[in-house]
């Protein structure tokens, strides 16, 4: 050994004694009665001076190997951090690092079990107790790590290279280990009417409830607990490695309905890809929330997906605005329309001869709107978006959102853009909302989480629609759900209903998205059904069921 001191060798093995603490402690056997330490010592010449030992070169032999892990698991494990540092290459921040997992990591014993090397390498395994304070029990961390022994370029010892990884293996630079209380309480999610949401019973809304914990669980009267993490420079969790306890939930309602909810799942079930949404009309309130796989993307909530016809809705509010279409007036609705150089079609080139915009409205008749687009500037369809729909204005939902995107666009681009294509981007909770604002006539930011909790504020449209438009709007839909596209997914749907169906394309995708919203008395909801095709026939009935699930 290189301090001179002599190791007992015996057969080339790591051998355990346990210490008083009740962890063991590892001594290195190695292959001679000797450190290996002889060696490297200066030769004694005739004259009595010592000649300065040569540096050692090339790999370091497997005794150094297990000499200098030996060494360096002793010290850690002893708690001597300074020591420990020093049989590795960079001493300064493995002294901090060790240092560290003593003090900020609340270890008040260690057990460092080494594993058969391989070449250069050492696995070893840690078993730390933790002790945060007198209230919280004792917890025991065992996880697996790795050191590798390299040969110093200088001096030619053998020394550990050096990593955060040592200490654990997700740990990077710049990042330190810490036990402490839990970003926040676990929570007791709650739907509207007080039954509880848990993960177990809705897988769907897994990581909505993990990160409505995050945004709200120090609002409410639970207790956090207590946790091993990694943090970065700026104090901020990377990721919680070790649970030490639960903490006590605090009760947090959301806006959810479980009888919607659980229609809402049973509705997309058994689909690859589905999404769907839905609202209270009246208020914006997050009713239900699912997506297939349950695991995968919130595509409901986040996706960005062009939404095809169903922006129509928004479109025909702007047209009618402007003295552009009429429900009663004719409107034309040929096969063909060329705008900016592109030439748009109808679904199987339809057309409608000498028939009004409500009948090219429920027939989803892309060039009725396509048509009208040399009468209009580049940014008026992002304009009645956003100040009339909301849509790319921010929203605060109370979780992670995607809150839409209609930018200015020109030429074919903007052509396109009015029927849902081009730079239009959405998702169901988008649409389902823009049905909200037609039953409504107004703009209700939705939420899943009251603003009460949090006092946040809500997004604003900054204008309404004309009743007389509003009123069109929903006639418009009523007709395409009683007798246009829409019909035969609404069939036999009751009460103050309105449905518009769409279609998206996509780049080398051989079926479109299939898109579908509508309302049904004060319930609003949008799916989407990714490659699938026509969207009455594949996300309309998902929205029918939502819609029915309550009177």
């Amino acid at each position: 050994m290189r301090d001179g001191q002599k190791v007992a060798v015996i057969g080339a093995v790591f051998t355990a004694v346990v210490g008083a603490a009740g962890f063991g402690a590892y001594t290195l056997i190695g292959d001679s009665g000797t450190s290996g330490g002889g060696d490297r010592q200066g030769v004694a010449l005739a004259d009595g001076k010592a000649d300065a030992p040569a540096a050692e070169t090339g790999p370091p032999s497997d005794e150094e190997v297990r000499e200098t892990a030996g060494e360096f698991l002793r010290a850690w494990q002893a708690g001597k951090a300074d020591e420990a540092a020093a049989l590795t290459d960079d001493r300064a921040a493995a002294a901090r690092a060790l240092a560290g997992f003593r003090e900020d990591v609340r270890v008040s014993g260690v057990s460092l079990r080494p594993g058969t090397a391989a070449g250069a390498d050492v696995p070893f395994t840690v078993t730390a107790r933790v002790e945060y304070d007198e209230e919280e029990k004792p917890g025991v961390w065992t996880y697996e790590s790795e050191l590798t022994v390299v040969r110093d370029a200088a001096t030619g010892r053998p020394v550990v290279d050096w990593e955060p990884s040592v200490v654990h293996p997700a740990l990077e630079d710049g990042q330190k280990l810490e036990t402490a209380e839990a970003e926040a309480p676990p929570i007791k999610a709650l739907d509207r009417n007080g039954t509880e949401l848990t993960p177990e019973a809705h897988p769907e809304l897994a990581a909505i409830l993990a990160d409505l914990r995050k945004r709200y669980g120090d609002r409410t009267d639970g207790k956090p607990g207590v946790e091993t993490r990694i943090v970065d420079a700026a104090g901020k969790e990377v990721k919680t490695l070790k649970r030490l306890s639960e903490g006590t939930p605090g009760e947090l309602r959301t806006t959810l309905d479980a009888t919607v909810q659980k229609a809402a799942v049973q509705a997309i079930a058994g689909r690859p890809k589905a999404s769907v949404v839905a609202l209270k009309a009246s208020t914006g309130e997050i009713l239900a929330v699912a997506n297939t796989p349950a695991g995968g993307f919130n595509t409901a909530f986040k996706g960005s997906l062009a939404p095809g016809s169903t922006m129509k809705i928004v479109t025909a509010s702007m047209l009618m605005e402007k003295g552009l279409a009429s429900s009663s007036a004719q409107h034309p609705c040929p096969k063909y329309f060329t705008h900016g150089g592109w030439k748009f079609q109808n679904l199987d080139k339809f057309e409608i001869n000498g028939g009004t915009f409500a009948q090219s409205f429920a027939a989803s008749c892309n060039t009725a709107f396509i048509s009208q687009a040399g009468e209009l500037k580049d940014d008026d369809l992002t304009r009645q978006a956003r100040d009339v729909f909301g849509i790319g204005l921010t929203w605060q939902v109370g979780t992670a959102t995607f809150d839409g995107s209609v930018p200015v666009q020109s030429h074919a681009q903007m052509a396109a853009s009015l029927i849902g294509q081009g730079g239009v981007r959405a998702n169901p909770l988008i649409m389902a909302s823009v049905s909200a604002t037609v039953k409504s006539g107004v703009f209700n930011q939705p939420y899943i989480v009251s603003p009460e909790v949090d006092g946040r504020t809500l997004a604003k449209a900054p204008r309404t629609l004309p009743a007389s438009v509003s009123q069109e709007l929903r006639s418009l839909m009523r007709l395409t759900a009683t007798s246009g596209s829409a019909a035969e997914a609404m069939a036999g749907t009751s009460g103050d209903f309105g449905a518009k169906t769409g279609s998206a394309e996509v780049d080398g995708q051989e079926k479109p998205n299939a898109w579908f919203t509508a309302y049904r008395n004060d319930m609003a909801a949008a799916a989407v059904v990714p490659a699938s095709g026509h969207g009455g026939k594949n996300a309309g009935p998902v929205v029918r069921q939502v819609l029915n699930s309550i009177g």
